[in-house]
């Protein structure tokens, strides 16, 4: 019950600073900054942008070494290890790129869900801080005109003041959120090419017998 009173405290205090608008936006980052520790942790677990395993399995592939290809997938926990694994279950069929490159992108796609959240974020913050501003600005004013002729200009410097945070707060929930979401575009950029060259190599590996040692696989996986 303290905390719930606590929260509501704060709530109401962020309310007298900026309004609903910086209200609103409180609410947004603490939403905002849930989702990208999400992303965070969901991109850890599976792997993502760790190739190590998937590397040494498409070496000891594209030189022959079929079966410690296979067994070398099996510790990863990488989102594209299936997809790999069944491009050597259907090694020799025709046509398989196709399917391969639908796995990965169904690989993908839990990966990306919350982007088009993080992108209309970052879009919409700043707008939403500078509205707050305008509505700041039009009570000061108002303000000002009901003191009619005793002007007093701390009436319309303070008013301003608590306009601008609204600002301020709309920058201050863009920013990061526009580096973050430029971070996980970035990753997953990077994880498609990497994907394309597995479903290449999978697909025609230079060697069909093994023209390598096991002493020089360990080398390269090291």
């Amino acid at each position: 019950m303290t905390s719930g009173s606590s929260y509501f405290s704060s709530f109401g205090k962020i309310y007298e600073m900026g309004g609903p608008v910086l209200v609103i936006l409180a609410l947004t980052s603490v939403l905002t900054f849930t989702l990208i520790l999400y992303k965070l942790w969901q991109f850890y677990t599976n792997e993502i942008g760790r190739h190590k395993l998937l590397k040494q399995a498409l070496f000891q592939w594209d030189n022959g070494l079929k079966d410690p290809a296979k067994s070398a997938l099996e510790p990863s926990k990488h989102c594209l290890m299936p997809m790999i694994q069944l491009g050597m279950s259907l090694h020799g069929r025709e046509n398989i790129n196709k399917r391969l490159e639908s796995e990965a992108e169904q690989a993908f796609q839990p990966f990306e869900r919350g982007f088009r959240t993080l992108d209309m974020v970052a879009q919409l913050a700043p707008l939403l801080g500078l509205f707050g501003t305008v509505l700041g600005m039009i009570e000061a004013f108002r303000a000002l005109q009901g003191a009619g002729s005793q002007v007093d200009p701390a009436i319309l410097a303070g008013g301003i003041w608590v306009a601008l945070m609204t600002t301020a707060a709309g920058l201050a929930v863009a920013m990061p959120t526009s580096i973050a979401l430029s971070w996980f575009e970035a990753q997953m950029d990077n994880e498609r090419r990497f994907a394309e060259h597995a479903i290449s190599t999978l697909d025609t590996p230079q060697a069909a017998e093994p023209q390598i040692n096991t002493a020089e696989v360990s080398q390269y996986g090291a």
